[in-house]
């Protein structure tokens, strides 16, 4: 038996995290048994296991998703871990230790420090430390723990502290503030030792949000603030603190200006790293002023729950363009998220700018629909070799116009330039490999979609003067997002975040999370809009709102893990309730919701006014559908919590909405009263078409696709279910269709005019190659790139069981269609590796599946088909084949 995925509130060796009630989970990878019998789990400060803290016993209660020790763990302590499994036939297996370290609990005896240069200029705070020579020989430990306003990037020795970018990251610093924890050991040295730390503008008070035209700032405060504290261990466990006072320096940083948008102006002339010898810069000290104590800020310091932004690829230049406008544009022959590092030993004062965008325009580098955001690099030269990257800042782009230098081909190499994609560190799940190229870039573009915008907060894009975290966007990617990563972790801070503004706000869940749009209007001393009025206010959409139920009880179905979903379950109920009251105060109490302002089928192209972003589906309705299956969704997860009254309540509640829903909307000859693509796709995938009238709607969808010339119009919600429906009325053929159509709007018009990221709009490149719009217009905008989630749904074939979770039990339905010769998917789910694959040979399909360890899956065979043998076996006829942990070779013929 071998034991792997060993992880830790769904993070492998995490250093930093809260360790108060840790969920432990790992997965059996092979066994000559089938079935999980029992479990242990070890707990102990000895990486030898020895003095162990907590032992479980072998207990056959203990789940592979999800086990919380009964025991109290303390903070800034290392711990180790192991599992032994034994499997029904008796098979047993120990894993390999691993660790897991929180941050420094309670501990927290650093002030919070300002720098009195002034709110516009961008700080180092720097301490000098002496160890002695028998000192540094004894260090067994050195954490530094440390929070930074706006951003920050700290330095011991000259070297970076760990390898995360643009801590402490992104959250409503209102309620609360992350410190991280740095395991910096090997950094110290005998002698003169200099902890410093640069600052820069960030989320925190540099200008952000598209309010006032995104000429916004100083949102969450306007002083730069730090506080840290590094502790060293030695061996014979005395310590030595150095903490953030008034005897910390000041000095101006090499850094002359960085925001969020705008980017970054970087003179190395007055870089304070002497890096060959290690220590200051001469003058430096000199230079120098007093650190200033300061106020602590309003949010709570706390453990971390961002997963660490990091560099995941490097990509170089495919070409370098000289454009007809003379300019010099490096084309990295793929959008993503980050930035540009490039070596370079110019002269003195030399001026060297990158500016970053996502398409050529007439052949000539643009960004005009980044809006207000210049999106611009400057690096000053200071006439030494240097490696030059920003530090305070990130871009959206393929690519980047380079100034202030010559470049030619043949000695561009020299300069190494390379894009670097940062994004959470999210370990890749799923993946998708079929006989058409096209589908597999459309596909890998939903990947990257996802990559270029899990930036610590699922934005809606990456590049222009917004990158917020838009709720409706994060809600229909949430299952696509689950299927492509491990993103359990990273929505665990997201739905943090949201249960924070839905607590002020009465339940209702903003339209970005954190709500900065709230933040900004009260700095501007503007009143609240009013919630039940029809006009664009901050909060309170149907299918943004409806990520507080949506993305919880996906994050389960995913993962399995109970005591996250208990923990979100205060944003599924608060949203609910918050739905409820709008209902019976403003709307009579008749469960529709009939009120307020609602985006529902953003984007859609189906309005007569092709210059509104607003479909023509009534947005009511979509809010009342909503409105039902936030209600389901609590429903069900009071149901596992065994919260059985809310159960009862939630469960009346919704199907007090279908029959409101169905009264309003559906004629009592079962005809959906809203004639749109997407009000059909609603009613067949919530079942809101009572089962007599289902095939009618069936057939009026298709003629309306039919009519359209077997085109969407759909826009942000329709979109997210339209395959899905189609699919589930019987008509996965003309799924295909829309899948496989090339011209727009498809998903395929995309690829045809290289798209390598998803875009906001159907429309967003015409077909000449220009811009459809500057005002709102993304090119990497996931949303649309739901349509991932069908394909391993319905195209592979892998789907999880709503009857268990974390995929103890899968449903493998796949949809084969000639139009693909073959298609084969995999997904490591969280309890295991599915895989689920087809192909047609000659007059039969070949299906293959694996199922992994503890798991058992159901076969659907397809309609019109019967499975001929299974593993060479001739099989009994069946529409279901249940299968357990294996390997599975099934022959398909039409019937």
């Amino acid at each position: 038996m071998k034991l792997t995925q060993l992880k830790v509130n769904h993070l492998k060796n995490p250093l930093g995290f809260s360790v108060k009630n840790p969920s432990f989970s790992f997965q059996v990878a092979e066994s000559s048994g089938s079935t999980l019998k029992a479990a242990r789990i070890r707990i102990a400060e000895k990486e030898d296991m020895s003095e162990l803290l907590y032992d479980s016993g072998m207990r056959e209660d203990i789940s592979s998703l999800s086990f919380v020790p009964e025991t109290e763990l303390e903070g800034g302590k290392r711990y180790y871990w192991d599992v032994t499994a034994q499997a029904d036939d008796g098979d047993q297996g120990t894993s390999a230790v691993e660790w897991f370290e929180g941050g420094c609990g309670e501990n927290w005896n650093a002030d919070w420090i300002t720098s009195p240069l002034g709110k516009e200029i961008q700080p180092v705070m720097y301490r000098k430390f002496r160890l002695e020579e028998k000192e540094a020989s004894q260090i067994a430990s050195a954490r530094l723990y440390i929070s930074g306003l706006g951003v920050y990037e700290a330095c011991l020795n000259g070297e970076k502290a760990g390898d995360e970018y643009l801590a402490p990251f992104y959250n409503d610093y209102r309620f609360w503030i992350q410190y991280q924890t740095y395991d910096v050991t090997q950094q110290l040295k005998p002698g003169e030792n200099v902890l410093s730390v640069m600052l820069g503008d960030g989320w925190y008070k540099g200008r952000f949000s598209y309010l006032d035209e995104a000429r916004v700032k100083e949102i969450y405060g306007d002083d730069f603030l730090l506080t840290a504290q590094l502790l060293i261990t030695f061996g014979d466990g005395t310590r030595q603190m150095i903490t953030t006072d008034e005897t910390w320096k000041c000095i101006s940083s090499p850094v002359l200006f960085s925001n969020i948008y705008d980017g970054e102006v970087y003179d190395a002339g007055r870089e304070i790293w002497d890096r060959d010898a290690c220590r200051l810069a001469e003058g430096v000290e000199e230079a120098s002023v007093p650190a200033v104590r300061a106020a602590a800020p309003e949010g709570k310091l706390t453990e971390r729950m961002s997963v660490p932004v990091r560099i995941h690829e490097r990509f170089s230049p495919v070409s370098l363009l000289i454009t007809p406008a003379g300019e010099q544009v490096l084309d990295f022959g793929q959008e993503i998220t980050g930035w540009v590092e490039f070596d370079c030993r110019a002269e003195k004062g030399t001026e060297i700018t990158l500016q970053y965008g996502e398409i050529l325009q007439d052949d000539n580098f643009y960004r005009d629909n980044l809006r207000t955001a210049k999106a611009e690099y400057t690096y000053i030269a200071d006439g030494e070799k240097r490696h030059v990257r920003p530090r305070f800042t990130f871009y959206g782009f393929r690519y980047v116009k380079v100034s202030g230098i010559t470049l030619v081909q043949d000695m561009l190499s020299s300069f190494h330039f390379e894009a670097c994609a940062i994004y959470s560190s999210l370990e890749r799940t799923g993946s998708v490999t079929t006989s058409d190229d096209k589908i597999n870039r459309l596909f890998e573009n939903t990947v990257w979609g996802q990559k270029g915008n899990f930036l610590d907060v699922p934005t809606d894009c990456p590049q222009r003067d917004e990158r917020l975290g838009w709720t409706g966007d994060a809600q229909v990617f949430c299952a696509t997002a689950c299927f492509h990563m491990d993103t359990a972790a990273f929505y665990r801070k997201y739905l943090k975040d949201m249960r924070y503004e839905q607590e002020i706000n009465g339940g209702s869940v903003p339209y970005v999370v954190p709500d900065v749009l709230s933040a900004a209007r009260e700095n501007m001393g503007q009143e609240a809009p009013d919630i039940t009025e029809n006009i664009w206010g901050e909060s309170g959409s149907c299918a943004w709102g409806d990520a507080a139920t949506v993305i919880p009880w996906t994050v389960y179905q995913f993962y399995g893990d109970k005591t996250q979903l208990e923990e979100n379950y205060e944003n599924m109920k608060l949203w609910t309730d918050f739905i409820i009251h709008m209902d019976e105060t403003c709307c009579g109490g008749g469960r529709l919701w009939q009120i307020g302002f609602h985006f529902a089928d953003w984007l859609a192209l189906d309005n007569p006014d092709k210059k509104s972003c607003f479909g023509r589906t009534d947005p009511y309705y979509v809010a009342s559908v909503y409105y039902l299956y936030s209600a389901l969704l609590t429903a069900k997860a009071a149901c596992v919590l065994g919260k059985t009254e809310d159960q009862a309540y939630y469960e009346k509640v919704a199907e007090e909405v279908r029959e409101a829903i169905r009264r309003e909307y559906i004629t009592a000859t079962g005809r959906v009263a809203i004639d749109t693509q997407t009000a059909l796709v609603l009613a067949l995938y919530f079942d809101i078409v009572p089962e007599p009238f289902k095939e009618r709607t069936a057939k009026r969808l298709k003629e309306m696709l039919e009519e359209n010339g077997m085109h969407l119009n759909t826009g942000f919600v329709g979109t997210a279910y339209l395959c899905k429906a189609l699919t589930k009325a019987g008509l996965s053929g003309e799924a295909y269709t829309l899948l496989f159509k090339e011209d727009f709007p498809s998903w395929l018009y995309e690829v045809n005019m290289g798209a390598t990221t998803v875009w906001e709009r159907w429309n967003s490149v015409l077909p000449d190659g220009k811009i459809s719009d500057t005002g709102m217009n993304s090119l990497n905008h996931y949303a649309y790139g739901a349509v991932s989630e069908w394909i391993y749904r319905s195209v592979c074939g892998i789907a999880p069981d709503e009857s268990t979770a974390g995929f103890k039990k899968a449903v493998l339905a796949p949809c084969p269609d000639e139009r693909f010769q073959w298609v084969k998917g995999e997904y490591a789910s969280a309890s295991g590796l599915y895989r689920s694959g087809w192909e047609f040979e000659g007059e039969h399909i070949l299906y293959e599946a694996e199922i992994p360890f503890d798991c058992t899956a159901e076969f659907l065979v397809p309609e019109g088909m019967a499975v001929k043998s299974v593993n060479g076996t001739p099989a009994e006829e069946r529409e279901r084949l249940p299968l357990k942990k294996g390997v599975y070779r099934l022959i398909l013929e039409k019937v």
